[in-house]
């Protein structure tokens, strides 16, 4: 198979299953429960943040890439309360005063700028002729990031059209990044840029984990805690699973949830 075709094949089936993993809240989910995945949510990029893009940041970039994680939390902060909302002073009224729309847009835009780099690896990966590893790790976090992002979008009242269509868009991340590999490989080492990105993505993940997604489970939670925390420490498991499944399986490819 040539590389433009696998690569179309590969990205056919990550955008598929980005739609899969986006059903699932839609269809499994109301009320309270809706609140277990949210907590599944924050553990999930709890976990991508911890245990598989610090990583692999450190790995590609040393010490240096580090400053980045506050960089990323600290621009992620400044655009949800003052590109794409309006600060909430009341947390329980959030909802009624349009904050609540914005966290999914938030979560949106925070997971797709880290599913570019995914592309990033996956273009990589197939010009260095380990293609297919790259494809099985990145194919595999795909479905629970997806989840992720449909439980927050689902629990704050999105039409079920709309949040596969925020999946489907997230999956479709993956072929824009690929594009954008062949393009900043023209301009910039990729071992330099990769990292870098990569830790500034963390901080994003981190930032929607701690101020939105572990303060709605508090507040929402209060039935079924111990569902709830079992659900947090879920997400943590199965990124530390696949961490040890897909970790660093080779030099010079950045495979991240």
């Amino acid at each position: 198979m040539t590389a433009p075709a696998l690569l179309t094949l590969y990205c056919s089936v990550i955008a598929a299953g980005a739609v899969a993993g986006a059903l699932v809240p839609v269809y499994a989910a109301q009320g309270t429960r809706l609140v277990t995945f949210l907590s599944f949510a924050a553990g999930v990029m709890f976990g991508a943040a911890f245990f598989h893009m610090v990583p692999e940041a450190f790995h590609g970039g040393g010490y240096r890439v580090f400053p980045l994680l506050p960089v990323g939390f600290i621009c992620l902060f400044l655009l949800e309360r003052y590109v794409l909302v309006h600060a909430c002073e009341e947390p329980p009224d959030c909802a009624e005063h349009g904050h609540g729309k914005a966290l999914g847009l938030t979560a949106f835009l925070g997971l797709s700028v880290h599913t570019l780099f995914d592309g990033v690896a996956l273009g990589s990966g197939v010009a260095e002729g380990v293609g297919f590893t790259a494809f099985v790790a990145i194919a595999a976090h795909k479905v629970p990031s997806s989840l992720s992002l449909a439980a927050i979008l689902k629990t704050e009242g999105r039409r079920s059209a709309a949040v596969v269509g925020y999946g489907l868009a997230y999956g479709l991340m993956v072929p824009v990044g690929v594009a954008l590999y062949y393009l900043l490989s023209t301009l910039f080492p990729f071992e330099a840029f990769a990292p870098r990105a990569l830790a500034f993505s963390a901080g994003t993940f981190l930032y929607i984990a701690v101020s939105d997604l572990l303060p709605r489970m508090n507040r929402h939670g209060r039935q079924g805690r111990l569902g709830n925390v079992a659900a947090l420490i879920g997400g943590l498991a199965v990124m530390f699973g696949l961490s040890l499944v897909t970790g660093h399986e080779h030099a010079g490819v950045v495979i991240s949830p």
